[in-house]
């Protein structure tokens, strides 16, 4: 299991992949753009759309960040992105009854953004923002997701 830290952008996370890369000194950089994996044809994402990144992750030092870009038309279920609410933390684990022991106790006296589910990217993903206001993401296998579309764009 891993705790890692997300950070969401508002359409530049592309700069931010860079950014963070050089000043961390990134021994490892993947990311997938929303073009990379098959579309919903019932559900097309506009053109400006593909092109922004939909997960990320750099390597440095033993360490781990992530990030996305928030889709404009997604905008209505995660709320407009502001400085402040674009850190979330991530948990990584591939025991989903663990992931889903987490999400439920966290979930107490918050709100649920996405409930778990199985989704294209993830055998098991959900999101929901906590008490506190903090928000939180679980994946059951992020990695294998941005290994799995990179290694098919090569």
């Amino acid at each position: 299991m891993s705790a890692i830290v997300y950070l969401n952008f508002d359409g530049n996370a592309e700069q931010g992949i860079e950014f963070y890369s050089e000043a961390l000194r990134a021994t490892e950089v993947k990311k997938v753009k929303f073009s990379d994996i098959p579309q919903d044809p019932n559900y097309p994402l506009p053109e400006n759309e593909l092109t922004m990144i939909m997960e990320s992750s750099i390597e440095f030092a033993g360490g781990k960040i992530m990030m996305s870009d928030i889709l404009p038309s997604m905008k209505t279920v995660t709320g407009e992105l502001v400085k402040g609410n674009n850190v979330l933390i991530s948990l990584v684990i591939d025991d989903k009854q663990k992931l889903e022991e987490y999400f439920n106790h966290l979930s107490v006296g918050g709100y649920v953004i996405m409930p778990l589910s199985n989704t294209p990217w993830s055998s098991c993903f959900g999101m929901l923002v906590d008490k506190f206001g903090i928000s939180w993401k679980f994946n059951s296998d992020a990695d294998k997701f941005l290994d799995k579309v990179i290694s098919n764009k090569q």
